[in-house]
């Protein structure tokens, strides 16, 4: 635990350094940088997206803190992305750019992590996205798996990352209700977990959750239901039900308990989890990495508090980008009203770790 002064300064260091040292091409901050020095690494893109996800984070703390030296930093940050630049005169986002060769030809155009991109485009305060983008991209395949209908996106976190910080309860676009569509596509991946069993013998309802995490192999992007078969090898991600912990309480609750268990010594260490394991053969991840422990620790706290959800709506472009696109209160149905009492977030007295450490 650390003090709320220790806190605002961590997070003034971090938006100096982004803002002062760290290169962007028309805002757009590298995928990869040297944490020394701030320059390109790895002669990686100029990445949207995750340019993005540090900006929703930067909001939230701009948001949470109230402070004059945090606002200014994060405000310098958002406001110099040229946001119509990215769309490369399409009607869609670019996944990123290179110095070398331009922009990347593949774009965000269709159901994954990059909803909050958008939204944040949109309620830009300079350069915004046209509101149509939000329309411009493809909800879809629509798939059914154990009587759950949702938009088919094969790793977990790409119905994650956008609500660690925007709160969709309540709210649709006048097309989809995406809290739902993550709660469908969460449970239905621990039903698709446990049929798996004749293939990963400790598979099970209580051991279940794959997305993109380190593999024996490498890094790697697995997932399913419906995602490619040939990826899966057994590996499971505690991020997978972290992330989702929001969505399954109880379900992801119960999973990371008798991962905690499974997984040994070995499993746990400064940082909490690692990466990924595979209880079939026993092997451990030696890495932990940051956006895995990163989006466990936004919805914990959110299934906790809602505080993250709290701080981040109560942003100005926030509220402007959901209006923008079309979001409206939903109506609710009975389905929809035992939906939201079952994730009202948990008053918990601990922390994750401290859950676990237990």
């Amino acid at each position: 635990m650390i003090s709320h002064v220790e806190a605002r300064n961590r997070v003034l260091t971090t938006l100096s350094f982004v803002a002062k040292k760290v290169p962007n091409q028309r805002g757009w901050l590298y995928h990869f940088v040297d944490v020394h020095t701030g320059e390109r690494y790895w002669n990686c893109e100029v990445s949207t997206i995750d340019t993005a996800l540090f900006l929703q984070g930067a909001i939230a703390a701009r948001e949470y803190f109230n402070d004059p030296a945090v606002t200014s930093l994060v405000n310098e940050i958002y406001g110099r992305i040229d946001f119509r630049w990215a769309l490369d005169s399409g009607s869609t986002v670019s996944h990123g750019w290179r110095p070398e060769s331009g922009f990347i030809q593949h774009r965000w155009d269709s159901y994954a992590e990059m909803l909050g991109l958008y939204l944040i485009g949109i309620g830009a305060p300079h350069n915004p996205l046209p509101p149509e983008t939000w329309k411009a991209w493809k909800r879809g395949p629509v798939v059914n798996y154990d009587g759950r209908t949702f938009i088919q996106c094969a790793p977990l976190f790409t119905h994650q990352y956008t609500q660690a910080y925007f709160d969709f309860r309540g709210l649709r676009d006048g097309t989809f209700d995406y809290w739902q569509n993550s709660v469908d596509a969460t449970l239905a991946q621990r039903e698709w977990c446990a049929s798996r069993t004749a293939d990963f013998s400790q598979w099970s309802r209580l051991m279940w959750g794959v997305t993109a995490c380190d593999s024996p192999t490498g890094y790697t992007a697995q997932g399913g239901p419906f995602g490619s078969a040939d990826k899966v090898d057994g590996t499971l991600a505690p991020c997978a039900p972290g992330g989702s912990l929001p969505f399954a309480p109880r379900e992801c609750l119960a999973a990371l308990k008798e991962m905690r268990v499974a997984g040994g010594p070995g499993i746990w260490g400064r940082y909490g989890f690692a990466d990924a394991f595979n209880p079939q053969t026993g092997w451990i991840a030696s890495d932990v990495i940051g956006i895995d422990v990163g989006i466990t620790l936004l919805m914990t706290e959110n299934m906790r508090t809602g505080s993250v959800w709290q701080a981040f709506m109560h942003a100005p472009e926030v509220q402007r980008g959901l209006k923008l696109a079309g979001f409206a209160p939903r109506q609710l149905t009975p389905q929809s009203v035992i939906t939201t009492i079952a994730t009202i977030p948990f008053k918990l007295p601990a922390t994750l770790f401290q859950i676990f450490l237990r």
